[in-house]
């Protein structure tokens, strides 16, 4: 016979896994450690194989638990789904996205309107972070949906919702290096698409650079460009006031498009779906609606 899952044991999972500790989820699903461990081994023997290994003071799935953890949410976002569809007092069903920080403010606002709108008691969590990882955070099942920034051509990720210039980026006030003098660089942390794109640039042109700046934040990104302390190739969505393309006056080298792309999970809940629909809608319109910006 085939194993019917315990759906709170499948809740179970997913917390400790989403939180790092079991310990945790015990707390935060309001049950004892004690009943946590028999809910994962319920699902090990349910699954007749181990789902979990010791990870130093805890654990971590194995190659089928990370599989059973991909349909655990799943299953809880339909039988979540279904429950309010009859009215049933449940835990509020979430959909999880997310997007790189420079699309957080032209984008979000209108798709947190239209969401609420469609699906007024779904509890969105949005992570705007590094444009790193977030695919494979699709693919793990820890997103539903996510944008995020590729090279041009890369058809094998997602759909293309938009092509966008990238620019060396700087203060209109930036002194203009002189000679041999190493290109100070502002940039995102290790790894980071954009980083590459200048080191890939420069390099190939035989520049000289040097890191003036490395940061996790956009804003802190956009500070120090505001403060003259060197240069950063971004996309060109949207730049904030006070800078520019710099790259022509400091001959540097031209710059590759960049691709927007959409990435979603496969067998969507009916709110992530809806979820997938708006953001490509909106982005797709804001990017229509603005005119390439003038930055020389």
């Amino acid at each position: 016979m085939r194993p019917t899952f315990d759906m709170d044991a499948l809740r179970t999972m997913v917390v400790g896994t989403d939180l790092g500790s079991f310990a945790r989820a015990a707390s935060q699903i309001g049950r004892s450690q004690s009943a946590v461990s028999m809910h994962l081994k319920k699902l090990e023997e349910q699954a007749g194989l181990p789902l979990f290994r010791r990870n130093g003071r805890g654990l971590a799935p194995t190659e089928a638990g990370e599989a059973l953890l991909t349909y655990a949410r799943r299953i809880i976002a339909l039988n979540d789904e279904a429950a309010a569809s009859l009215g049933a007092p449940i835990a509020t069903a979430s959909v999880r996205m997310g997007l790189p920080q420079d699309l957080f403010d032209d984008v979000m606002p209108e798709v947190m309107t239209r969401f609420s709108r469609r699906r007024s008691g779904v509890h969105l969590e949005v992570r705007a972070g590094r444009n790193y990882g977030l695919e494979e955070e699709v693919h793990a099942g820890r997103l539903e949906v996510a944008v995020a920034f590729f090279p041009a051509g890369s058809e094998a990720h997602g759909t293309l919702l938009s092509s966008l210039p990238m620019a060396w980026l700087g203060m209109r006030s930036l002194a203009k290096p002189s000679g041999e003098e190493p290109v100070p660089l502002v940039v995102f942390d290790h790894p980071c698409l954009f980083r590459q794109t200048a080191l890939q640039a420069l390099e190939g042109k035989g520049r000289r650079w040097r890191l003036s700046l490395t940061t996790p934040s956009l804003p802190g990104v956009w500070a120090a460009l505001r403060s003259g302390y060197g240069i950063s190739v971004r996309p060109v969505y949207p730049v904030p006031s006070g800078l520019r393309d710099v790259g022509a006056e400091l001959g540097l080298p031209k710059l590759p498009a960049i691709e927007l792309r959409m990435i979603a999970g496969t067998e969507l809940s009916p709110a992530a779906s809806d979820l997938r629909e708006i953001v490509a809608e909106v982005v797709r319109k804001r990017r229509a609606a603005r005119k390439p910006p003038t930055l020389r």
